[in-house]
């Protein structure tokens, strides 16, 4: 769809504004032109703030919970607890898009942005001023699993539709590299949140770090989310935003009315994502979780080492939008998730292979993910028709995460503990699976969206 101008000369004589273009959106409103470049910026912010938050909990879920929360077991049991609590947030995510959801056509986009965000950060925040076991006992582990839900109820509710905006005004031939744009927030956020715990554990003695050390990041991660908020509010408060909105190009939808006629697509639109998300895991929160039980690595190191391979997948993201141009994104994740097949073989020879099988590990499976999850949000949300594009993305990306990352963490670090790291290649090839057989049932997916 090609931009249009907006401005008062060109406001048709019929037009009528709908109850939501008041308020907040007036604010922020400005006339003129919104280039896809433009949306991007705003996709790119709003995503690694996101991420960043997300990194922060799963970094801290391996070097901090378990020893604050659960003292009184082992450490891979007490880890073991603490994936637990990290999945809550993935099956409060789709809680949070049908509530914000309602919210949206109650009120307005403003309304539902600005309370999910005030409650994602508000509940990362909170989790910077929980005191440990020893101070509060069970109270302590009641509190961190309820804001782990509020955080992924606030996340399922911050969807703002610009990644479907961006693929709505991106040009024909552009579509790959425009929908790799908002997955580059990913290994940003990581980058940053992997980078900030590595200074810290190296500067830190254990007793600081453990005390308040920690906390740090979560500050960090509430004050990016005040200013994504205003970036975002910015762009999703224009005319021509609200235009699209009139025109029920990326309104919510009631979850019966998507149920009904979109239940097969958002099923395919999982599945086909679900050799990225399995494999998202199993190179940033997994591999951390099983060096510092099982390796004698430092950890500050090995954080960098994810660090370098982050930035390698971001490389590898940027190239995905390029190479789904040329080959076309059904052809590309196809590809992707039978090399994450191959890839899933070798897990056990690289961990542990030394530091060198470790190395090739994570920056191999850093470079398949960028490639991979580069695209998994075209996948999400490519056979959903305009009416039903912006509550489908985001309840389909909702089911992704939830099938193929939620339990990656636990799952993997209880089979390599148990059973050995061979069971975790089979837990990343049957998500490899799931996506080739999404992708067969679903030929029709291409470069369109």
């Amino acid at each position: 769809m090609a931009t249009t101008t907006y401005d008062g000369s060109n406001i048709p004589a019929d037009y009528q504004p709908s109850p939501t273009s008041s308020g907040a959106r007036n604010i922020n409103a400005r006339d003129g032109e919104i280039h896809p470049g433009e949306i991007a910026v705003g996709v790119v912010i709003g995503r690694a703030s996101e991420y960043f938050d997300f990194f922060v909990y799963a970094i801290a879920s391996v070097l901090v919970f378990p020893s604050l929360f659960f003292p009184f077991d082992d450490r891979l049991t007490a880890t073991l607890y603490s994936f637990v609590i990290f999945s809550f947030a993935f099956i409060a995510r789709p809680f949070g898009t049908v509530i914000f959801m309602w919210i949206q056509r109650r009120f307005s986009r403003e309304a539902k942005l600005t309370g999910a965000l005030f409650l994602l950060g508000t509940s990362t925040v909170g989790i910077a001023f929980l005191p440990s076991f020893a101070s509060a006992g069970t109270t302590a582990i009641v509190l961190l699993a309820l804001f782990r839900i509020a955080q992924g109820v606030g996340q399922g509710g911050s969807w703002d539709g610009l990644p479907s905006l961006l693929a709505l005004n991106a040009p024909q031939n552009k579509r790959g590299w425009y929908a790799m744009l908002g997955q580059l927030g990913a290994p940003a956020g990581f980058m940053i949140a992997a980078g900030m715990f590595a200074y810290m554990v190296a500067n830190l003695s254990a007793l600081d770090f453990l005390d308040w050390g920690w906390r740090f990041p979560f500050f960090v991660a509430f004050a990016i989310n005040v200013v994504a908020l205003f970036a975002r509010l910015r762009l999703v408060s224009t005319p021509e935003y609200t235009r699209l909105l009139d025109e029920r190009e990326l309104e919510p939808v009631s979850l019966s009315e998507l149920s009904h006629t979109q239940g097969r697509n958002v099923i395919i639109g999982a599945l086909a994502a679900l050799a990225s998300y399995a494999l998202f895991h199993l190179v940033t929160v997994f591999p951390l979780s099983w060096v510092q039980l099982y390796s004698t690595r430092p950890l500050d190191s090995f954080l960098w080492l994810q660090f370098w391979g982050a930035g390698l997948g971001l490389l590898a993201t940027i190239a995905s939008g390029l190479i789904a141009d040329r080959f076309g994104r059904r052809t590309t994740l196809g590809t992707l998730a039978a090399l994450i097949a191959v890839f899933s073989g070798f897990v056990p020879t690289l961990l542990q292979g030394g530091e060198t099988g470790q190395n090739i590990f994570i920056l191999v499976g850093f470079a398949l993910l960028g490639l991979s999850y580069g695209q998994a949000a075209g996948a999400v949300t490519a056979n959903f028709a305009p009416r039903h594009r912006y509550t489908g993305a985001a309840l389909t990306s909702d089911m992704a995460w939830l099938v193929g990352a939620a339990f990656a963490p636990v799952v993997a670090l209880g089979l390599s503990a148990h059973f050995g790291l061979g069971y975790v290649s089979l837990y990343l090839l049957s998500g490899a699976v799931g996506s080739l057989a999404a992708l067969s049932v679903n030929r029709a997916l291409e470069i369109r969206s």
